[in-house]
C-alpha cells in the first residue's frame, strides 16, 4: 500500500486489522508514531490474546528522521525468589512451560509503554493516555470477533491450558475453544486498561494497582512479588547496528536475538548472490543463519553476565572470518537447539517522518496461561527458557533477564529511505526479517511481493518442534530438490502458514510517500491516509 505525502499523513502495520486501525486513528488525531503503536500494541493485547497481552514482555526501535534510532529495554527479569532451589523443592528438573511456576519473570510491556511516550512528549503535546488506549478499552468491555488463529490455537493447546489457573474462566466457552467469529469480551482487562488511564502506566509496578497485581500472582502460585514488580524499570539504550546492501541497519542488543539478525544480512551480503529465490538466495541465507546462531546460542544472554561485547561480533574482521567458513554448496550439519514463542510486531511513520519498529510477546501461546482474575492479566511464561543447570552464562538466577527470541528491525538507506520491518516466530523472526530485507535490498523486490514471497526456516518456531529446514510448498521444485542434493533436511509446509511468521515492513521514502506491506499469513492490514 502507497500513502501519499500530506501535513500529516502516517501509516501503520500490524498482525490484526483492528488494532491498525486504532493506530491510524490515533495518527489521524494528530498522535505521534509511538502514541499510535502504544495505541495498536494495547489493541493488539486484547484482540490478539493468545500472542500478546500486557503480562509480556516488549522491545522498541524509535528514531526520529536525521537522527540513529533508540532503544528502549522492557523485559522482565525473574524474580528475586526465583533460582533452581525452587523448582527442586517441587520436585522438578526444569521449568514448567505451563502454570504458577512457569509465571517467574516481571512483565516489561507496559513499561516500554511508558519509557517510549515520554520520548513522545518531547516531540510534541501529547495526547491523553485515555485516548490512546480508547480502543483497546472499547474491544476489551464491547466486544471483539475471535479469530481464527485464536480458535484454532485454544482448541490446540485445550488440554494443558484448561487446568491452569484463571484461564478456562475467561477463555473458554462453556469449557470448549470458542469459535471463529464468536464474541469474546475481557471486562477484567478493559477495567486494568482503564484504570492505567487514571493512575498512569508506572501504576502496573509501583502503587496500588502494582500491589493488587502481585497479590493476585502471589495467590496464584506466582513466585514474583511486589518488590520484584517495583524494582522494574524499561532502560532506554542506543541500539545494535550493523552496515549492509546500502542500509545501516538497527536492531536491539541482548538479551534479545537482534545480534544474530544484524549477523546473518551481513554476512549474506558478503556472499555476493545475484538473483532472488533461488539456491544461492536462500542456501545463502540459511547458511548465514547457522553462522549467525553459533554465536547467539554461546553469547547471548542478560547483558549483565555476558563475557564479551555483542557489537565485537559486528566488526568487519569477525564477519569476514564467518563468512569464510560458508560453504556456498553444501549445508552445515544440524541442528542446534531451538527457540520458539508468540508474538506480535507493528510498525508506524508519522507524518513528521518518525518511527517505530515494535515487539511484544508472551512468550507460548497465551504464556504460562495463568489469567489473574481481578485484573485480567494473562501473564507469561518467558522465563521457562532458563535451563536449571548450576553453570552456563544463560542459567537461571534471581533478578536475570531471560534470552529472548523477540528484536523488532530498523534500516536507513544511503538514498534517504527508511524501513521498519519485523515479525512474529521465535527463531524464525531473524529469518524471515533476512529474507523481506535482502529481496527489497538487494534484489529490488516490491515490498509487499517481498512479505507476501514464499519463505523458509530452519529449525523450530510457532508450534513447531523439529529442527528441520521448512519451507512453504510454492518454492521451486527444482530449488527444492537442489537445497536436498546440498544436504539440507528439507520438509515442505503448505503454501501459506503462519509458521513461517506474521511479518510486515513499512518504507518512507524520501519524498515523504509512505509503502507499507502486511502478511497474507496474518489476519492483519496496513492502514494509511
Amino acid at each position: 500500500m502507497l500513502s501519499t505525502p500530506r501535513a500529516r499523513n502516517g501509516m501503520v502495520t500490524s498482525p490484526h486489522h483492528l488494532a491498525s486501525q486504532a493506530g491510524l486513528q490515533v495518527l489521524r488525531d494528530g498522535g505521534t508514531a509511538i502514541e499510535a503503536a502504544v495505541a495498536t500494541a494495547a489493541t493488539l493485547a486484547v484482540v490478539y490474546p493468545h500472542m500478546t497481552g500486557i503480562g509480556g514482555d516488549g522491545f522498541w526501535l524509535v528514531a526520529t528522521p536525521g537522527a540513529d534510532p533508540v532503544a528502549i529495554d522492557a523485559c522482565g527479569a525473574t524474580g528475586a525468589a526465583v533460582d533452581p532451589a525452587l523448582y527442586r523443592g517441587h520436585g522438578l528438573t526444569a521449568i514448567p512451560q505451563r502454570g504458577p511456576l512457569a509465571a517467574n519473570s516481571v512483565a516489561g510491556t507496559v513499561s516500554g509503554w511508558d519509557a517510549a511516550l515520554k520520548i513522545s512528549a518531547e516531540w510534541q503535546a501529547p495526547l491523553p493516555l485515555s485516548r490512546i488506549l480508547r480502543d483497546a478499552i472499547g474491544y476489551a468491555e464491547d466486544g471483539f470477533a475471535v479469530t481464527a488463529s485464536q480458535s484454532e490455537l485454544t482448541s490446540a493447546k485445550h488440554k494443558e491450558l484448561s487446568v491452569v489457573s484463571g484461564f478456562a474462566d475467561v477463555f473458554l466457552t462453556d469449557g470448549r475453544a470458542p469459535l471463529e467469529g464468536e464474541i469474546m469480551r475481557l471486562p477484567a482487562l478493559g477495567k486494568t486498561l482503564r484504570r492505567l488511564t487514571e493512575d498512569g502506566l508506572d501504576g502496573f509496578y509501583r502503587g496500588a494497582l502494582g500491589r493488587a497485581i502481585a497479590a493476585e500472582l502471589q495467590r496464584s502460585g506466582s513466585p514474583i512479588s511486589a518488590d520484584d514488580l517495583a524494582g522494574h524499570h524499561a532502560p532506554v539504550q542506543p541500539p545494535l547496528t550493523a552496515e549492509a546492501m546500502g542500509a545501516r541497519l538497527f536492531n536491539m542488543p541482548p538479551p534479545t536475538q537482534g545480534l544474530a539478525s544484524l549477523m546473518i544480512l551481513a554476512l549474506f551480503d558478503r556472499l555476493d548472490v545475484k538473483t532472488p529465490d533461488g539456491f544461492d538466495h536462500i542456501h545463502g541465507l540459511v547458511e548465514a543463519t547457522k553462522q549467525a546462531f553459533i554465536v547467539r546460542d554461546r553469547e547471548v544472554c542478560d547483558p549483565a553476565y555476558m563475557t564479551s561485547d555483542a557489537a565485537g561480533f559486528l566488526a568487519n574482521d569477525v564477519l569476514d572470518a564467518l563468512a569464510g567458513k560458508i560453504d556456498q554448496q553444501a549445508a552445515l550439519p544440524w541442528p542446534r537447539p531451538p527457540s520458539g514463542g508468540d508474538t506480535v510486531w507493528l510498525g508506524v511513520v508519522d507524518g513528521e517522518g518518525r518511527s517505530v519498529s515494535m515487539i511484544q510477546s508472551i512468550f507460548f501461546e497465551f504464556g504460562s496461561g495463568i489469567v489473574l482474575p481481578e485484573t485480567g492479566i494473562t501473564w507469561q511464561n518467558r522465563g521457562c527458557s532458563f535451563p536449571l543447570t548450576e553453570n552456563g552464562h544463560n542459567r537461571l538466577r534471581p533478578r536475570a533477564k531471560p534470552f529472548h527470541t523477540l528484536n523488532p528491525a530498523m534500516a536507513l538507506f544511503a538514498d534517504g529511505r527508511s524501513m521498519v520491518y519485523g515479525t512474529m516466530g521465535g527463531e524464525g523472526q531473524p529469518q524471515t526479517q533476512a529474507a523481506i530485507f535482502s529481496r527489497y535490498a538487494r534484489f529490488g523486490a516490491k515490498l509487499q511481493e517481498a512479505v507476501t514471497a514464499p519463505r523458509w526456516l530452519l529449525g523450530r518456531t510457532w508450534g513447531e518442534a523439529s529442527t528441520t529446514l521448512k519451507l512453504e510448498s510454492r518454492i521451486d521444485p527444482e530449488t527444492v530438490a537442489a537445497l536436498r542434493r546440498a544436504g539440507h533436511d528439507v520438509e515442505l509446509m503448505p503454501a501459506f502458514t503462519s509458521t513461517m511468521g506474521h511479518a510486515g515492513a513499512i518504507v518512507r521514502h524520501p519524498s515523504g510517500i509512505l509503502e507499507g506491506a502486511t502478511d497474507p499469513r496474518s489476519d492483519g492490514a496496513v492502514a494509511a491516509w
